[in-house]
């Protein structure tokens, strides 16, 4: 392209060029002013009353986190999520946190309240990955049994291919590792939006819909009806 030089000797560019850049910024202006406002405000103004303004705080973090690492390849989400809510949200048991012995809370909830359990972790990282665009066909929550302390335990799964051998997203770690690496988890069942697997040693295959879990189908309702206040 050429240019012109003005009276100064400065390189200077043509006043159509010029013109052009400036409509070019005002454009991505406003796109980013629509990324920051991606939260309605009557929702911002419900969470602030019900959790405090710490919760805005986090829910806007959460918000750019979405926005920064839409276009980055799954690998690199898998990686910026797990990190997120591992490094955000502080474990606390049901019982202490809800005064429940088993309670599946909505991403706002765990955001919210800045604390979860494994379960909340990895729903909270399945609906933050999906609205990132990763495919739901390529994620499951997967409910173990964590070997070394013979104890229950939730994490997520993700397929980069069907048939491929998963990754782990675990709160316990920031290091997301295949599952063959992970010896200390025996998998019991997984889902994920739509279908219900048991384990290979369970018989294997998907064997119905996620629907059949009780605490996911009432989670799913009350996710959704979060988004509309």
């Amino acid at each position: 392209m050429s240019v012109w030089r003005n009276r100064t000797g400065i390189n200077k560019r043509p006043p159509r060029f010029r013109a052009l850049c400036a409509v070019l910024a005002l454009i991505c202006v406003l796109l980013i002013t629509d990324e920051a406002i991606g939260i309605p405000q009557d929702l911002l103004d419900t969470v602030q009353r019900k959790y405090g303004k710490r919760a805005i705080k986090i829910l806007m973090q959460w918000q750019e986190l979405v926005n920064k690492n839409g276009a980055s390849s799954d690998e690199e989400k898998l990686r910026a999520v797990n990190r997120f809510f591992n490094r955000k949200i502080r474990f606390i048991t049901d019982k202490r946190h809800w005064g429940k012995k088993d309670y599946w809370a909505t991403p706002l909830e765990t955001m919210g309240t800045r604390g979860g359990d494994c379960e909340d972790f990895s729903i909270a990282k399945y609906f933050t990955l999906l609205e990132m665009g990763v495919p739901d066909k390529r994620m499951r929550i997967t409910y173990v049994r964590a070997k070394r302390i013979n104890q229950a335990h939730m994490v997520l799964t993700y397929y980069p291919s069907p048939g491929a051998e998963p990754l782990v997203l675990d709160n316990l770690t920031d290091r997301i590792r295949p599952a063959s690496k992970r010896k200390d988890l025996k998998p019991v069942y997984s889902f994920n939006g739509s279908s219900l697997w048991m384990s290979k040693e369970r018989g294997g295959g998907r064997v119905g819909s996620s629907g059949n879990i009780g605490l996911w189908r009432e989670l799913q309702a009350r996710h959704n009806n979060s988004w509309k206040h």
